[in-house]
């Protein structure tokens, strides 16, 4: 069966929760906060993704984000991003 579409946000405005499989940790050592939002920054500056980072929580095993939109693809612009860190 099929996901359901994402309702999109009038305003553009998301709550944007990354979590590690099975609850597993993604940071382990302080370095790996700073590479992921280090990894953020880097996506938006190289692609030009029009995205406003208003707040984020980063903890051992999962992640949230603020994000507005402007424009684009916000699931396109998380994709490059985690895959990135990911590797």
């Amino acid at each position: 069966m099929a996901r359901q579409m994402r309702k999109r946000s009038q305003t553009g405005i998301y709550h944007v929760m990354i979590r590690g499989n099975s609850g597993q940790t993604i940071f382990e050592h302080d370095e790996d906060y700073k590479k992921f939002l280090e990894i953020l920054s880097e996506t938006k500056e190289k692609t030009r993704y029009e995205i406003d980072l208003y707040a984020y929580c980063l903890m051992g095993n999962h992640v949230h984000l603020l994000i507005r939109e402007n424009n684009m693809d916000l699931g396109d612009f998380m994709r490059r991003a985690v895959s990135k860190y990911a590797q």
